[in-house]
């Protein structure tokens, strides 16, 4: 087991930050940590990685006990916090080598340091200084931070933040590469981000976890629907096909295009297709979907 927090609690004078959190995460699992601004995410991962203790409960890294081993987990944890915090005055191969130092890498620094540039694609910009660079080059160099001593475990918290869309897709794709070979947990509020990464998220809202599944899993765990968004070629009479068994609700969306909400343990494409037919219509275009993640976040976050 890479990551085993137990029981964990946080307080901040009378303001309590996480309330009796537990989850495991496993070795090779790329875990979302999902949550609205406030809601402890920031607070969970510095106490994984051994920035601030917990007030009550236990966390262990590949075995090792936060507080009585710190060190031996600092030595298998790679961390990106969120603010990013660099040596802007620092060249950026400069700054890794000076990292990669304080991980005691002797003669290997070299080797890990042109490595640490290549797969994080700072081959361009290695000779300019952290503080010339854009934000997605700076997030690059981060990475590389958080990667340098290759670490079991890597830690993320809201890794493409204030980034632009084409940086957003760079930093996605180097952190799923990243996640074939190492167990990641990254924080992020964006729903897209943890589609496009995760097999797993947590979902935590005031402290509390809500939800902890896969991600394809989620919807139909926590709503007994689906939708299936239909396009006739011609006006329908709504009523005859709510009589359709399992049509919960259909919403007209735009000219002749509905869309129904069904129970979700019942593909009704076939139903709609024999409606069409008998009632003399074409189907133009149909697709059946799950409730979408951004919509169970919201739900669960909600209060």
């Amino acid at each position: 087991m890479s990551i085993k927090v137990s029981n964990i609690t946080k307080l901040y004078g009378e303001q309590k930050a996480l309330h009796n959190v537990s989850f495991e995460i496993k070795s090779g699992e790329v875990v979302g940590l999902l949550g609205p601004n406030g809601a402890g995410k920031s607070t969970l991962m510095k106490i994984i990685t051994c920035f601030i203790p917990p007030t009550s409960g236990n966390v262990s890294v590949c075995k090792f006990d936060i507080l009585e081993q710190s060190i031996e987990v600092r030595k298998r944890v790679g961390y990106l916090p969120e603010n990013n915090p660099l040596y802007l005055d620092m060249y950026v191969r400069e700054y890794l080598e000076f990292i990669a130092g304080i991980h005691k890498l002797g003669d290997k620094i070299k080797e890990r340091v042109d490595l640490m540039i290549d797969i994080t694609g700072l081959e361009v910009e290695h000779k300019k200084k952290i503080g010339a660079l854009s934000k997605g080059y700076r997030q690059r160099v981060g990475l590389a931070q958080a990667l340098i001593h290759d670490p079991e475990v890597l830690i993320l918290d809201e890794p493409t933040s204030g980034l632009d869309p084409n940086q957003i897709v760079e930093i996605r794709n180097l952190i799923s590469k990243i996640g074939k070979e190492k167990t990641v947990m990254l924080s992020t509020h964006i729903m897209q981000e943890v589609e496009a990464i995760c097999h797993r998220a947590i979902i935590i809202n005031k402290g509390i976890i809500v939800a902890d599944a896969l991600t394809d899993q989620l919807s139909t765990q926590f709503f007994n629907r689906s939708i299936i968004t239909v396009e006739f070629d011609k006006e329908v009479n709504i009523n005859l096909l709510k009589a359709i068994e399992g049509v919960q609700k259909i919403t007209k969306i735009k000219g002749n295009t509905l869309e129904i909400e069904c129970e979700s343990k019942k593909d009704l494409r076939q139903d709609i297709f024999n409606f069409a037919v008998k009632n003399q219509l074409s189907v133009l275009t149909i697709h059946k979907e799950e409730e979408k993640l951004e919509k169970v976040f919201h739900e669960l976050t909600k209060k």
